[in-house]
């Protein structure tokens, strides 16, 4: 019986006896909250920094110019411009059901920014823009909601690149093979109302998307259709109050 008492007494079991929970509280106590940061990481350095490099993977990029003078009326002499910009990226879902994919809005917003860039300067600055829109051509092994994800990486990239404009973009999107071709409807980029401005321009590759791939595409133009004379709002009744009139 002696010798069992010993062996459950919690005195016999360390040299501090009943002091050492003092003792550890103490310790812990002066041992920085972050201690986990001191703790050396056992990925290489090279490994590490792979996590912050960017998620999206270009394989190819397209710029489409379009210089209107006239479709069968009078010419101008300064021409209708429309513009998109195509970008055939990777698609990080394909193959399978991912629930949560929003996280990759966020990884499109700086090629959606660089995008928007490279086709207002095409068209003259972005003071010469008058209307936009978008679109995404998702490949056979994803699905159309993938598509959605450039709804707002686009679309915020054109407003802040053309200094705040109102309207809401126009989108279209759709799931095709390699050559697929997409309309993208365009409206003017204060005032969705504005008639004069409702237009489209057609593009596409002929290689994209392959399964495993999206096309990203962004369009603006300069001004009203070539021959505008349908009525309804017009751009200088603008009043810039709620991005339709």
């Amino acid at each position: 019986m002696t010798e069992l008492r010993s062996l459950t007494n919690p005195r016999t079991l360390t040299p501090f006896g009943s002091d050492f929970d003092h003792l550890f509280s103490r310790m812990m106590r002066g041992w920085p909250s972050n201690w986990a940061d001191f703790a050396p990481s056992r990925e290489p350095q090279a490994l590490r920094a792979f996590e912050h490099m960017p998620k999206v993977e270009v394989r190819k990029r397209l710029l489409v110019l379009e210089d209107i003078f006239h479709e069968g009326g009078p010419p101008r002499t300064e021409p209708h411009r429309r513009g998109a910009v195509l970008a055939v990226i990777r698609n990080p879902f394909a193959g399978r059901y991912e629930p949560d994919i929003q996280g990759f809005m966020d990884d499109l917003r700086p090629l959606g920014l660089d995008m928007a860039t490279q086709l207002a300067a095409a068209l003259g600055g972005a003071g010469k823009i008058e209307g936009y829109g978008k679109a995404s051509l998702v490949g056979a092994a994803g699905e159309l909601e993938h598509g959605a994800l450039w709804h707002a990486p686009g679309g915020y990239a054109m407003r802040e690149v053309l200094n705040g404009a109102k309207a809401i973009v126009p989108s279209a999107k759709k799931v095709g093979g390699a050559g697929a071709r997409i309309d993208v409807p365009i409206t003017h980029i204060n005032a969705s109302y504005v008639r004069s401005h409702f237009d489209s321009i057609e593009v596409g590759l002929n290689d994209a998307p392959r399964e495993g791939e999206m096309v990203v595409i962004l369009a603006m133009t300069t001004g009203p259709r070539v021959h505008s004379r349908s009525g309804g709002l017009e751009a200088w009744q603008i009043k810039g109050e709620d991005g339709l009139r």
